[in-house]
């Protein structure tokens, strides 16, 4: 019996839209399986990927599966486990050296007879390097060769022809995106860490620091509890903020005067009065270690424009400006 798709005009919409649709929902269909295949050959894996004294995971592979083994060593090197591509036949002709006794070695190939492996494999071998292999078959030459084999389950290419890398490709790339998370778990890697390589793009400027942001030192607007609104005034003119900072006499944060408190008190005897008698009390703060997003959400939710950086102690180390935030990128 035909299927839908074989009753649509070939070329049209509707049959490049069911196209589609098929050969997602099988891909989708191969990650259900490769999900529930999942065994203790899975930890034992990670168990051999966990390099010490300055390893290395050498991900490998040729054709469709070296494309994925780049990507895979790109994540994983991005993620807190140090990783390196090396290109299987580049590999027999010198790059060997590139792989230490400290390094693991994850090589993919669907088959498991990839030729251009054999002397990645032999390599391992030789030198007690442990081996890791994700392939499609548990009795291939790899898999017998590996410490440990991920085997990926029998399911058929998406392709019209079946001949196509199109499943096992995903089915690969979806298991490395596994090793590499689990082994970030593993490791305990934070955002802050993942800023630590992720210093470019939008996704580096989300993890934003405060500490990288805020203004400190002889930038903070700061004032004891007893200064008169005089003098307040001054240093609140002259460093830009629109508020200052009302200390008490252990440099405590008590309050904080801003341009609506002045509003607020406006009266003849205004400048005559301490800065505790004109300041907002127990005004809100964010941490150094805190991202620059959390300050930035706290300002907006507040409708206010700067925030006071403070310790543990209340002991103010910096202030941020929402200006500060719009040109670092961190919305």
């Amino acid at each position: 019996m035909s299927s839908t798709q074989d009753l649509l005009p070939p070329g049209s919409a509707a049959a490049d839209l069911a196209s589609a649709r098929q050969l997602l929902c099988s891909e989708a269909d191969a990650l259900r399986a490769l999900a529930s295949a999942l065994d203790e050959s899975f930890p034992r894996a990670l168990d051999l990927l966990t390099v010490n004294g300055g390893g290395r995971v050498i991900v490998s592979g040729m054709g469709k599966s070296g494309h994925v083994a780049r990507k895979i060593a790109a994540t994983m090197a991005s993620t807190g486990t140090p990783a390196a591509y090396v290109h299987p036949g580049e590999a027999s002709h010198g790059d060997l050296g590139m792989i230490t006794p400290h390094d693991a070695i994850l090589a993919l190939s669907n088959s498991g007879e990839t030729p251009e492996l054999t002397d990645v494999v032999s390599y391992s071998r030789r030198f007690d390097i442990p081996l890791v292999a994700i392939t499609s078959r548990a009795g291939s030459a790899l898999a017998q060769a590996a410490d440990c084999a991920l085997i990926l389950p029998p399911v058929g290419e998406a392709c019209p022809m079946g001949l196509a890398p199109t499943t096992s490709t995903t089915m690969m790339l979806a298991l490395g995106d596994a090793v590499a998370v689990a082994l970030l778990e593993r490791h305990s890697f934070s955002p802050a860490d993942f800023q630590v390589f992720h210093p470019g793009g939008k996704l580096g400027r989300r993890l934003l620091k405060v500490s990288d942001l805020m203004h400190a030192g002889d930038q903070l607007p700061i004032v004891p509890a007893a200064m008169p609104m005089s003098e307040a005034l001054l240093v609140m003119t002259n460093k830009s903020f629109g508020c200052v900072a009302v200390l008490d006499d252990e440099g405590r944060l008590i309050g904080v005067v801003t341009d609506g408190d002045l509003r607020r008190h406006m009266e003849p005897r205004l400048f005559d009065r301490k800065a505790c008698e004109v300041m907002s009390a127990n005004p809100k703060t964010t941490r150094p270690n805190a991202l620059a997003a959390e300050a930035l959400r706290v300002m907006n939710s507040r409708s206010i424009t700067s925030l006071f950086v403070a310790d543990d102690e209340r002991r103010p180390v910096g202030i941020i400006h929402v200006h500060d935030c719009l040109r670092a990128g961190v919305a």
